[in-house]
């Protein structure tokens, strides 16, 4: 399995929001189940076969061009570890929680 975290910026809006876009992007994941995912404050933390999260991120970055966007930047950071292949995003969280309570 593969952890990411995306950020799909949709640059020549009309207004400085960008939540319009980002409630569409969540809808398309909610839609869809290949990919398990978690909305945070700055993006979304995705999980999955690396195959899968790089076919919704695809789909993900069109999503502003959709809505008439010019232009569109998207941010991709992709984790795969070979030797941990079911380390799911809960399982990155919970590894510093430990040392942070052994504190």
């Amino acid at each position: 399995m593969a952890t990411a975290d995306l950020t799909v910026l949709a640059l020549g809006r009309p207004d400085v929001s960008a939540s319009r876009y980002i409630a569409e992007i969540q809808r398309r994941l909610a839609a869809q189940d290949r990919v398990g995912y978690r909305m945070h404050a700055m993006g979304t933390s995705l999980e999955g076969s690396t195959a899968d999260i790089l076919a919704m991120v695809g789909e993900l970055h069109a999503v502003p061009f959709e809505e008439g966007i010019p232009r569109v930047y998207t941010v991709l950071k992709l984790d795969e570890r070979a030797d941990r292949p079911g380390q799911t995003l809960a399982d990155k969280v919970e590894s510093v929680e430990r040392l942070l309570g052994d504190g």
